[in-house]
């Protein structure tokens, strides 16, 4: 789809006015160069609007923005008013709202159901962090009679946050709007694939009232702009999510300035469906854990750790519902959208393909999808791969789309082992009746997060991230703050 070929899909209007700049200093501002980036519409396949291609200068002009800014108006900005922008800004998120989740489907390829859920979302992060924005008090420490000791907390400076492809809008809000609460400035560098609603979010924080050059935003292609941003001697915190190696990349490069980080990085997380679980409930369960955003999640339940007992009614249930899930173009809002790009989906369809020659079981999908009317869109078929060996790649690796591997157990010990036996740790769910059992493997399973009888449970109060190769540092509720600011002591002698 192009801008001149149609003006709706599905009876949904395309916005004719999709943002076309960076944002610098309070202004729209083209690439020093004019060299400009295609996004293509993943259900089409084709070209619906293009984005400025940064260079390393522009990323030089956005950090010393940033740092004028962050020396300016927003250092005495007082922090009642920090909030009162911030809730300004969510109400202005949902004021637009449809508009939002309209580009954000269109670039990212999602259902429009899903994008109004995180557009919801990015709301509601501005109204959590406006509400801590004058609350981040230090604290006193009693040394005695002779001495008063207590705390400041302090603005890190210049926050880079490096944006996934997969929620585009709402992880630039996950880690904006406490970097904001605390006093900080931020740039923000999209992913190529989907650049949008991060220019969109930036003329609704300049309306909100946010001083410019408090938010930054510079698109282009990571291999030119990624590095300069992570490594440049301006920058004191970079927030990251993507994948492992890329992220191991951004841990290098900011060390050589000492510069912290956050990681939240892949995922392999099980859902464990015990002997005793309520089969209905682990069934919704699972599907939405694995086919949300057509797998293209970190968090993704990708592996069913299910005991054998109720193997077979498990697969039999599962099997008949993933079938019957409806893909299509985002805008028709179907089950499942397209995968992000063409090499995107070879890339999922090259392990499934590699793990049918290694005689795994397909017990459902496999193999692309064909919508009639969107034959360009990058479509695959929801996926189960079963009775998988614990070493196989699809149960160590993260495919990042729409496949379920199964992993058989006779226990709950067993469940909590295969749980464990990936280098990944970042989510983990467990369906049963039993309490004791399900705290028990909340305790011994290393993951971020743990689900007792729901998946994806919690919202933006709760802490999210990982551990092992999953990444480290805390997103989401009072814990994400703590990267965000910088502990002052002062002690003096009375």
């Amino acid at each position: 789809m192009t801008r001149e070929m149609r003006s709706a899909i599905s009876g949904v209007a395309i916005p004719a006015d999709m943002p076309r700049h960076m944002f610098i200093g309070g202004r729209h501002v083209d690439a020093a160069n004019g060299d400009r980036i295609e996004t293509i519409d993943p259900a089409t396949g084709k070209v619906f609007a293009d984005v400025p291609a940064a260079t390393v200068g522009d990323v030089d002009a956005a950090v010393a923005d940033s740092r004028a800014a962050l020396r300016g108006a927003w250092r005495d900005t007082l922090p009642v008013e920090r909030g009162r922008i911030l809730a300004r800004a969510a109400a202005l998120i949902r004021r637009d709202a449809e508009r939002l989740a309209i580009i954000e489907t269109l670039d990212s390829g999602k259902p429009l159901a899903e994008s109004r859920g995180d557009v919801a979302t990015t709301a509601g992060y501005f109204e959590y962090y406006a509400g801590m924005a004058d609350k981040l008090q230090g604290d006193s420490i009693p040394l005695g009679p002779d001495y008063m000791s207590f705390t400041l907390h302090e603005p890190v400076g210049v926050t880079a946050h490096i944006i996934p492809w997969n929620f585009p809008l709402v992880t630039t809000a996950r880690g904006v709007a406490p970097a904001l609460a605390a006093g900080n400035t931020a740039i923000v560098k999209p992913a190529t694939q989907t650049p949008l609603t991060a220019l969109a979010l930036a003329d609704l924080l300049a309306e909100a009232g946010l001083p410019a050059g408090v938010y930054n935003a510079v698109t282009g292609r990571g291999s030119t702009i990624g590095d300069a941003l992570v490594g440049h001697s301006g920058v004191d915190h970079v927030t990251f999510t993507g994948s492992v190696p890329t992220g191991i990349n951004v841990m290098k490069v900011a060390a050589d300035r000492v510069t912290s980080v956050t990681l939240e990085l892949g995922g392999k997380s099980p859902v464990a469906v015990l002997a005793d679980a309520d089969l209905d409930a682990a069934v919704e369960g699972t599907l939405k854990a694995i086919y949300l955003n057509a797998g293209q999640v970190c968090s993704a339940g990708s592996r069913l750790v299910v005991d054998r007992k109720v193997h077979a009614a498990m697969l039999e249930r599962l099997v008949q519902r993933a079938n019957q899930l409806s893909v299509g173009h985002g805008l028709s809002d179907p089950k499942l959208g397209p995968l992000v790009s063409d090499s995107h989906r070879r890339a999922v369809a090259g392990y499934v393909d590699a793990a049918r020659a290694r005689g795994i079981s397909i017990a459902a999908g496999g193999k692309p999808v064909e919508v009639p009317g969107f034959e360009g869109g990058y479509f695959y078929a929801p996926t189960i791969l079963d009775q998988v060996s614990s070493q196989d790649p699809v149960i160590q690796e993260e495919i990042f789309g729409p496949v379920l591997s199964v992993q058989v157990v006779d226990s709950a010990e067993e469940a909590i082992a295969v749980a464990n036996d990936t280098p990944f740790g970042l989510c983990a769910g467990i369906y049963t009746r039993d309490i004791t059992r399900a705290l028990r493997f909340a305790r011994e399973v290393d993951a971020g997060q743990i689900f007792i009888n729901q998946y994806f449970a919690g919202g933006v109060a709760t802490p999210f991230g990982g551990t092992k190769l999953s990444g480290f540092g805390r997103e989401k509720g009072l814990a994400a703050l703590a990267a965000y600011y910088q502990v002052k002591c002062i002690t003096a002698r009375i």
